[in-house]
């Protein structure tokens, strides 16, 4: 009962890159639009041969190179996704196949936007009751495989990509490196983001989510930080779901993390849904913004209207 940790993180994106010049050649748009509106400059688009569970695999395998370890470490893998075309097998079956993880509890979780920190929560719990030694949590989205490409107000905003995180228990006498989760939902809203119909489309109330995500997340925000003991001053990084730059930047704001990296990957990489979050973070680490052992908050929000957050320490 000593907690878990983030032991390692990775991501990946496929090399085809969209950009705002190469949506206007396809619907009624304009890089200028684009920008001003949603602050997305480029996006990346996988082939139709490269499924959402081979994304997933790479991010994975990027992950459990960074820990020093091998597939066999791992007796659990979530997924966190809403674009996977088949019911079944599951991604994350398809994921541990393809890794070589034998006899893993292989689950997805489906909160759309929020998904990747209600897997990482979901995985902490389970390490700390003593069901799970090691778990893999990935965030893995097909954003294109759901979009309406001549639908402007919608195919501008996506992307597609995965990030990886391993999860593991804390050494004894260590403090916890996933703080406590803060989730939940407005499900009678649930109709404002949507991915229905068949076949299934990406479809959403963009004024309704703006408003929601910049008028009430904010004070749920703080208390993610609150249950973690962690004032968001002393934040050294915040990395909310990648929706849009006009939403993160005044949630950011209103948060009051005013010492912290604020992560603005949605630029480059569009909305990758359950993927953003995870990518994100991998990319700051990367980039040497974060260092080991310092705060973060990971908030994802979105579909179904749903949230979830937690202060986590870098690995």
């Amino acid at each position: 009962m000593n907690g878990s940790r983030i032991a390692a993180i990775g991501h990946y994106q496929p090399a085809r890159v969209l950009t705002n010049d190469d949506l206007a050649g396809l619907v009624d748009t304009s890089d200028e639009w684009i920008r001003s509106r949603v602050g997305i400059r480029t996006r990346h688009i996988a082939g139709p041969d490269e499924p959402v569970d081979e994304l997933a695999a790479h991010a994975a395998a990027k992950a459990l190179a960074a820990a020093g370890l091998a597939p066999g470490d791992i007796d659990l893998v979530l997924v966190a996704t809403s674009t996977a075309i088949d019911r079944s097998p599951n991604t994350a079956a398809r994921v541990a196949a393809r890794l070589g993880i034998a006899q893993p509890a292989a689950m997805d979780v489906n909160v759309v936007c929020a998904g990747f920190t209600h897997a990482l929560a979901t995985a902490d719990h389970t390490v700390r009751a003593g069901a799970a030694t090691r778990a893999l949590v990935i965030g893995a989205d097909k954003m294109s495989d759901v979009t309406d490409w001549s639908d402007r107000t919608t195919c501008v905003l996506v992307g597609d990509g995965a990030g990886a995180a391993v999860v593991e228990a804390c050494p004894p006498g260590r403090e916890p490196g996933i703080g406590p989760v803060l989730w939940g939902s407005v499900p009678q809203m649930g109709h404002a983001v949507r991915i229905e119909g068949t076949p299934p489309r990406f479809a959403q109330e963009g004024q309704s989510v703006y408003r929601w995500a910049t008028t009430q997340l904010p004070a749920i925000a703080r208390q993610a930080c609150e249950k973690a003991g962690v004032a968001p001053e002393e934040l050294a990084g915040v990395v909310l779901h990648q929706a849009n730059l006009r939403i993160i930047e005044p949630l950011a704001e209103k948060l009051g993390a005013v010492n912290a990296v604020v992560a603005r990957d949605v630029t480059e990489s569009g909305n990758t849904s359950a993927a953003s979050i995870p990518l994100a973070f991998s990319k700051l680490l990367e980039q040497g913004a974060l260092r080991g052992g310092e705060p973060v908050l990971l908030f994802g929000f979105g579909g179904n209207l749903s949230y979830a957050g937690q202060v986590v320490r870098c690995p």
